[in-house]
């Protein structure tokens, strides 16, 4: 049974070629590559050892077979993903600016993605759960915010703790409802795996460290602050340690956050000393942007290591 349970998305992604490529006249795509961000994140977490399930719909179709079979070749419990007939296979697209910014265009309430359903979750599959992972990109439709609200309630039922990623979307938070449960779940969450516009959007006015604490003021036990091309800080409420980055040639950033995230959280999960796993996973976010697609540049345990030998 599976020690780590996400649930969410599940989708292909068409990424952009071009930079500043927009999406209001042709141009070209480069894809599909298995995408969600919470597949993302579990992919990851099963390539650094942990026993991995999650929960999401595909359709019956060529994108669905794509996701699927990379995320079960990686060592993640696919079990709970249903299938269905009736919808495609959601779809993101992604441009890239010159400025480092990203556009996207997602295709996700109105197809196979937004047809997960709180009734569809079944005891069983959290029974064994030790971290539920919740993201905030997830919460794109009423139905998936009450999906991932009884996710939430039979994780803990079981005894496990939540693990969750703000995730902010933009192109989301005019929805009726995502931003009353980003709150809900940051204040209810016991890991916390914010970007530093995450935690500006949480937080507004305070600074970094000060915001980090003020999240620890809830059930969190920990904050895993992703900063990008900076690395990362920890903070619990009794430290604060700052992991550096790695220097690397950035290709594609989508994606790395969610890696860093699962190896952070298998780390946590496996007992690992808290310095290595923040080395691990900013190592797991330098190795993602090296590759072209979201889900492309998950590391293994043993590439890991290789990369941390190079890189001293």
């Amino acid at each position: 049974m599976a020690e780590i349970v996400a649930v969410g998305e599940i989708l292909v992604e068409m990424v952009a070629t071009e930079l500043d490529q927009g999406f209001a006249a042709a141009g070209t795509f480069a894809g599909p590559y298995p995408s969600g961000a919470p597949a993302i994140f579990i992919d990851q977490a099963a390539r650094m050892g942990a026993a991995t399930a999650i929960v999401g719909t595909v359709g019956q179709d060529g994108f669905g077979e794509c996701v699927l079979s990379r995320l079960q070749q990686d060592g993640v419990d696919i079990a709970a993903v249903a299938r269905v007939a009736d919808l495609a296979t959601g779809v993101a697209f992604v441009g890239y600016r010159r400025d480092g910014s990203r556009s996207y265009i997602f295709h996700m309430a109105n197809a196979a993605a937004g047809r997960v359903r709180a009734d569809d979750l079944r005891p069983a599959t959290f029974r064994e759960c030790r971290i539920l992972h919740v993201m905030g990109s997830s919460l794109f439709s009423p139905e998936m915010g009450a999906a991932v609200r009884r996710a939430v309630r039979l994780a803990l039922d079981a005894g496990a703790r939540v693990s969750f990623d703000p995730n902010v979307r933009q192109e989301l938070l005019g929805r009726p409802g995502t931003p009353e449960l980003i709150a809900e779940l940051t204040g209810l969450a016991h890991i916390l795996l914010p970007s530093e516009a995450d935690l500006a959007y949480l937080r507004p006015g305070l600074a970094m460290d000060e915001a980090a604490r003020d999240l620890l003021r809830g059930a969190a036990e920990c904050v895993f602050l992703k900063c990008g091309a900076a690395g990362s800080v920890y903070f619990d409420r009794t430290r604060r340690i700052a992991a550096p980055a790695f220097p690397v040639t950035e290709v594609d950033p989508t994606g790395a956050g969610d890696c860093a995230g699962g190896t952070f959280v298998a780390g946590l999960l496996k007992g690992l000393p808290l310095e290595e796993t923040l080395r691990r996973a900013n190592a797991a976010g330098a190795l993602a942007v090296c590759k072209r697609g979201p889900m492309e540049g998950n590391s293994t345990r043993e590439e890991l290591a290789a990369f941390l030998r190079q890189h001293g």
